[in-house]
């Protein structure tokens, strides 16, 4: 007979009664355990986590009020909400029972049990509990798929042989479980292409969770990869899904990883590794099953070599590794993506449709893109707001030869002229690497990228 995967936790004083329940339980379920004191109970949830919880009412020799067995329902309740609490009592303490069934008891066994309605009730709680564990997952899940319905790309587009060497890629790694790591400048399209990768894959119908690991502060990296309990650390009000178990089933798709510190790095790898999350303020595990794709910016092998990223990380996160082009090393596909980006904009402005003569293409071509596609995007959508007609000219896309390094006259101390000549030749010096141009200016990445936003870079 297979056991149904549960943890149950058996709470009473009599230990023929702990003996007697634990041997019946264990032929049906993966993990039961015992205690005889219920002072051990805060003890033994820091250690497990427990499905289902058999409480007994009373732990005083000739006491029948339940009070006590009530004291610890709350207590339960309070340390963790998700578990199922089951009541044991003696025949003549129904009314107790009850009135701890209105206190977040899910129902009660009434001692002696028949084994067969002890295994059933124990059941129907486990049942309970995982549904209750599954809403609050889907909840998160929910948000993620809200957030892939509004992604603004399905489908990498263009036709070069650059791009038709990712495609082909693709669609030999899709299929498999392997892990992934996407190599490219900013801009240059990772999380499309592991959207493409989740969406050509056996868990194309699960989740695919997207995590910005560079926006993460330090002090919340494992709360928001991993969870935490309740009460867990000060601001933890209530029990907390990581993205790594609300992706479980689907597709995590860890980006800016070459950013993480090395303390997190090796939090990161003993998860990977074992493929189980532990939350904050507890020590019991939980398995995952999560295709993992990973990207960054940054040469991470020479990064090994600096000893600034661990060597096992970095072959852990890719058995494949997937490297994207820049714009300029893509000419040929503007117009494609620039039909595509004015189709958008036709549709949320209300404008067009547009139309673009070659002229046009032959001078877009001939700007450097150093913040690659998102920066054609931004200058499509400016051209398409500012344009007077539906005829966009050379005229609506001036802007970015006004950009260029000789461009600027400092004569002029227009500060915003010289942030932006700034930001442009630090994006360009550092071959796109975000992190480093914002630490040459002196910024943090959400500045960098808020000045990025702000001149269309």
């Amino acid at each position: 007979m297979s056991k149904r995967e549960g943890n149950i936790l058996i709470v009473d004083d009599d230990d023929l009664i702990l003996l007697s329940a634990q041997l019946l339980l264990e032929q049906h379920f993966t993990s039961v355990k015992k205690i005889n004191n219920p002072s051990q109970i805060e003890e033994a949830f820091k250690e497990h986590h427990f499905d289902v919880v058999l409480l007994d009412m009373n732990f005083k020799q000739g006491e029948t009020s339940g009070k006590e067995g009530l004291k610890w329902l709350i207590k339960i309740i309070e340390i963790s909400p998700e578990t199922s609490v089951l009541l044991m009592t003696a025949y003549g303490e129904v009314d107790i029972a009850v009135e701890a069934m209105k206190q977040g008891a899910v129902d009660f066994i009434v001692k002696p049990w028949q084994n067969e309605k002890l295994v059933s009730t124990v059941n129907n709680a486990l049942a309970l509990t995982k549904q209750g564990r599954k809403l609050k997952q889907l909840e998160v899940r929910e948000k993620a798929l809200s957030s892939t319905l509004e992604y603004k790309y399905k489908d990498m587009i263009g036709t070069s042989s650059q791009v038709k060497e990712v495609q082909h890629m693709i669609s030999k790694v899709a299929p498999t479980d392997a892990n992934i790591l996407i190599l490219g400048e900013n801009g240059t399209g990772k999380e499309v292409t592991a959207r493409a990768i989740h969406k050509n894959s056996k868990r194309a119908t699960e989740v695919f969770i997207s995590v910005d690991l560079g926006s993460i502060p330090e002090s919340l990296f494992e709360s928001e990869l991993f969870g935490h309990k309740k009460g867990a650390f000060t601001d933890a009000k209530e029990d907390r899904i990581g993205c790594f178990e609300a992706a479980s089933g689907g597709t995590i798709f860890l980006d800016e990883i070459g950013n993480l510190p090395l303390h997190l790095q090796t939090k990161l790898l003993t998860v990977l590794q074992r493929r189980q999350i532990t939350k904050i303020g507890t020590n019991s595990t939980q398995n995952i099953d999560v295709r993992v794709i990973c990207a960054t910016n940054m040469n991470l092998k020479e990064a090994v070599d600096k000893r600034q990223f661990r060597e096992d990380l970095f072959y852990r996160i890719n058995t494949v590794e997937i490297i994207l082009p820049p714009l300029r090393d893509r000419l040929s596909d503007i117009p494609k993506l620039v039909a595509h980006f004015l189709s958008r904009y036709e549709r949320k402005y209300q404008k067009g449709p547009f139309e673009i003569k070659k002229e046009v293409y032959k001078q877009l071509e001939k700007h450097n893109w150093p913040g690659n596609i998102r920066e054609l995007e931004h200058a499509v959508e400016r051209a398409a707001i500012l344009s007077e007609s539906n005829d966009l000219k050379k005229e609506d896309f001036n802007f970015l030869n006004h950009q260029d390094d000789k461009a600027v006259d400092f004569d002029s101390f227009n500060l915003e002229n010289i942030e932006a000549w700034a930001v442009k030749k630090a994006i360009k010096k550092h071959a796109g690497n975000i992190s480093k141009a914002a630490k040459e200016l002196g910024l943090s990445r959400g500045a960098m990228y808020r000045r990025m936003e702000k001149y269309g870079l």
